[in-house]
């Protein structure tokens, strides 16, 4: 007996703009990212009352280094095929080129800004360490406030960014009209 597992059907989409579409996404990540991301440094940092940004079992560092680098893999990795899924279902008016290899262009594109947004946070934050005094203690709420802004910074950035370069992959499809139908 063989048993043969059904690759599952995307659901279905209704029809509508790239940028409305785009745009739908971008709030349904936006949302939760800032609320979640808000929730979880309040309830981290109010422990202690202040923060600081590498000592310390409650730092700034261990909460926006992961949150950098891991929110535009998944962000990245979800909007690319969330609008190449659109594009076959024909929901909207792009059509994506059939050499695309989606698969490895997710790939590269969700480790690249990983790594880049990690890094860059990381050097924000010892740039910032470096400028401040070694005393300097950070208040706990405004530091969620923070994470929370860069959580929907974030989200909206790489909701647009991975289709920028997809839309060189991307084609309207030509109707062929005979010129018999006058």
């Amino acid at each position: 007996m063989k048993f043969t597992i059904k690759k599952a059907q995307p659901k279905p989409i209704k029809k509508t703009t790239l940028n409305r579409f785009l745009r739908k996404r971008m709030i349904y990540y936006v949302l939760p990212n800032v609320f979640f991301n808000f929730i979880i440094a309040y309830a981290s940092f109010n422990e202690l009352g202040y923060t600081h940004f590498f000592a310390g079992t409650q730092c700034l560092a261990k909460l926006t280094l992961p949150m950098a680098i891991f929110l535009p893999v998944v962000l990245t990795i979800d909007i690319l095929k969330r609008v190449t899924d659109a594009a076959e279902q024909e929901a909207i008016e792009f059509r994506v080129d059939e050499q695309l290899n989606l698969k490895r262009m997710m790939t590269r594109l969700s480790i690249m800004h990983g790594v880049v947004t990690g890094l860059s946070v990381l050097c924000m934050l010892l740039l910032a360490q470096f400028n401040l005094s070694k005393y300097y203690k950070l208040d706990g709420a405004a530091m969620a406030v923070v994470v929370g802004i860069l959580a929907g910074g974030l989200s909206v950035v790489f909701t647009y960014l991975p289709v920028m370069r997809l839309k060189k992959y991307l084609y309207r499809p030509v109707q062929i009209v005979p010129a018999d139908a006058e």
